[in-house]
């Protein structure tokens, strides 16, 4: 099969995956309901998810390509690291709002009891889309103060994933709210320990400030 046909036949995978979790919950969904939808052979899946765990990092990659893809603009480029990584993580998630109710099952399957096998790369998961966002941020600390940054950011990130996945205002105008005011949490805290501007605010004025020589 050409590779742009095989592309297009492993997102069809996850699209049909998805739309049987909207119809009869993500528990539900069976990695042979998906072949029979689409016609293919069971084979033709294994190709592309070797279980059907993988549909889900699959689409959790989809949000970090959307992620990604709107850090490539000049406007970003122009943005405080606050506002950087505000925009990042509500893009992130409304790459996953069009599945907000299977994305919530999802996760909520990856935590129940037992389930240490997915728990653990759920773990990495989760790590990998938070350095994902460090570097599309162009956060650069290092050693002690990049730990407490990491660690920080990924409590942020996680706590605003669970607050929206049961947020039904409009447009996730409560989570966004709840994600700015956590960040400037983080700021005023950084402060605090390190004094004087933040590193969020301090590698922003870096990255954007004209050049003075």
């Amino acid at each position: 099969m050409p590779a742009p046909n095989r592309r297009n036949l492993q997102q069809r995978i996850l699209d049909t995956a998805l739309t049987l979790g909207d119809e009869h919950g993500w528990e539900a969904v069976r990695l042979h309901q998906v072949a029979d939808a689409l016609g293919i052979s069971l084979d033709d899946i294994r190709k592309h998810y070797r279980e059907k765990e993988d549909l889900v990092d699959a689409w959790f990659d989809r949000a970090d390509r959307a992620m990604l893809k709107a850090a490539g603009t000049d406007a970003f480029a122009a943005l405080s690291t606050q506002q950087r990584l505000h925009l990042l993580i509500m893009t992130w998630l409304e790459a996953l709002a069009s599945h907000r109710r299977v994305t919530r099952q999802m996760i909520y399957g990856k935590l129940e009891p037992g389930h240490v096998h997915i728990q653990v790369p759920g773990l990495m998961r989760v790590s990998r889309t938070v350095q994902w966002v460090r570097e599309a941020a162009q956060r650069d600390a290092t050693f002690l103060r990049r730990a407490l940054e990491e660690t920080a950011l990924t409590s942020i990130y996680l706590a605003t994933f669970f607050h929206w996945m049961r947020d039904e205002s409009p447009d996730a105008a409560r989570t966004r709210r709840w994600l700015e005011r956590s960040l400037a949490a983080a700021g005023q805290l950084d402060r605090l320990i390190y004094g004087g501007r933040s590193a969020v605010v301090s590698a922003a004025a870096a990255v954007d400030a004209p050049d003075r020589r």
